[in-house]
């Protein structure tokens, strides 16, 4: 059985988005781009070297630009801040009072935690919403 070029093309842009569904890298995508690029090189008759340039161009272009859209940009919330990463992120805790050191003892998810206020923010007592998870400490915002 000979396969055309272009069907070993598709072949490899199956397995690089099976790949991709397995460890969920986006990534992957794009350089399947680019081995459907290379298989349409092939469909319009291009040596094996245009494929191959196709492939490499259209799929590294494609990872880079992924990249400079998705990379984190200054002022972009820290992923501890995210719900989606962590949970505890919006829960309401309620503090009694701040120690000298700027740390405060809650009762959190049946188990004693460690609170923190945001630097330059004044402590004050009352309910707080949980902002983000700094180690095993709960950075607090008042309500």
């Amino acid at each position: 059985m000979d396969l055309a070029q272009s069907t070993w093309w598709w072949i490899a842009t199956g397995a690089l988005v099976a790949l991709e569904l397995l460890v969920g890298t986006f990534y992957l995508l794009m350089l399947a781009l680019g081995a459907a690029a290379g298989a349409i090189a092939a469909h319009l008759g291009a040596p094996l070297s245009a494929q191959l340039i196709a492939a490499a161009v259209i799929g590294g272009a494609a990872v880079v630009a992924c990249y400079l859209i998705r990379r984190p940009r200054p002022g972009d919330p820290s992923p501890r801040a995210q719900r989606s990463v962590n949970l505890d992120v919006g829960e309401t805790v309620h503090i009694d009072r701040w120690n000298a050191d700027g740390t405060a003892s809650v009762r959190y998810r049946g188990a004693p935690w460690t609170a923190i206020h945001r630097p330059g923010v004044a402590p004050r007592t009352g309910p707080h919403r949980v902002a983000e998870l700094v180690g095993s400490r709960l950075l607090v915002d008042p309500l």
